[in-house]
């Protein structure tokens, strides 16, 4: 589902290794989006087929609340996720790669954080084979030079390398789903246990969500990046931050208005 090409304007610097990536709101953007961006909340939390099946034998009021018990309520929790979903959603559509397993399908609590890897992207050719990019999603309303220094540290834990959880998470479903992913998922246990893909085939995104202007130290983290991968860095600045998070939610959960 295409939002970000309707929703914002972007500026775009670097080189084909180290990419900084800045995005605001176009005037009308977030009204041309609204309804899309609710259904993309809904997806990351659910199968879009098992709430229309919900809102069928149910009727709008119990889809609704179902779908409900599913949201996090709490700010920090709803801030942290809708940068997992932003981010996820801007991989796919303008990085290229697959992002198979929406991980807030198979949260245990509502206000409760996943571990491992924030998102984890999947490219795969028959030449090259599996390509994989690690992210890290921050979102905050006054983005911090702390908080990109943390980020950072996280994308280099494991020697740059997707966490081996995260990965067994992604592959173990798309091993249950069968047919092509299938043989995907093989592809990704192979990496787990033998560690043989190339620095150079795993990429690094970082994503912020915030409400201030993207700081300096942004630009200076992918500065100082390695060199031995490909770094995306991305800003979207949101200057109601918290004020879209909340309209957005409340707008998610309740089926009946879109």
């Amino acid at each position: 589902m295409v939002l970000y090409e309707d929703w914002c304007q972007s500026s775009r610097e670097g080189t084909k290794q180290k990419r900084l990536w800045k995005f605001t709101e176009k005037g009308n953007g977030r009204e041309t989006i609204r309804v899309r961006l609710c259904e993309t909340v809904r997806s990351h939390y659910d199968f879009l087929d098992h709430i229309a099946d919900d809102i069928q034998r149910l009727g709008y009021p119990a889809a609704s609340a179902i779908l409900r018990e599913r949201l996090p309520r709490t700010k920090k929790a709803r801030s942290g996720e809708i940068g997992e979903i932003l981010a996820t959603e801007l991989v796919e559509e303008e990085l290229g790669f697959n992002v198979p397993i929406r991980r807030l399908h198979y949260k245990d609590g509502r206000e409760m954080a996943l571990r491992g890897d924030d998102f984890i992207g999947i490219g795969y050719d028959s030449e090259g084979g599996l390509w994989l990019l690690k992210g890290e999603a921050k979102s905050q309303s006054v983005l911090s030079k702390t908080t990109i220094t943390k980020a950072r540290e996280v994308l280099k834990r494991d020697n740059g390398r997707c966490t081996p959880i995260s990965l067994l998470f992604v592959a173990d479903r798309l091993l249950n789903r069968g047919g092509d992913d299938k043989e995907l998922g093989r592809a990704i246990k192979r990496e787990v246990g033998t560690k043989t893909l190339k620095p150079k085939r795993i990429d690094h995104v970082l994503f912020t969500l915030s409400g201030n202007k993207p700081p300096l130290a942004l630009k200076e983290d992918l500065e100082a990046a390695d060199v031995v991968r490909r770094h995306t860095v991305i800003n979207l600045r949101i200057e109601d931050h918290q004020e879209f998070i909340a309209e957005i939610y409340d707008e998610a959960a309740d089926i009946g208005n879109n």
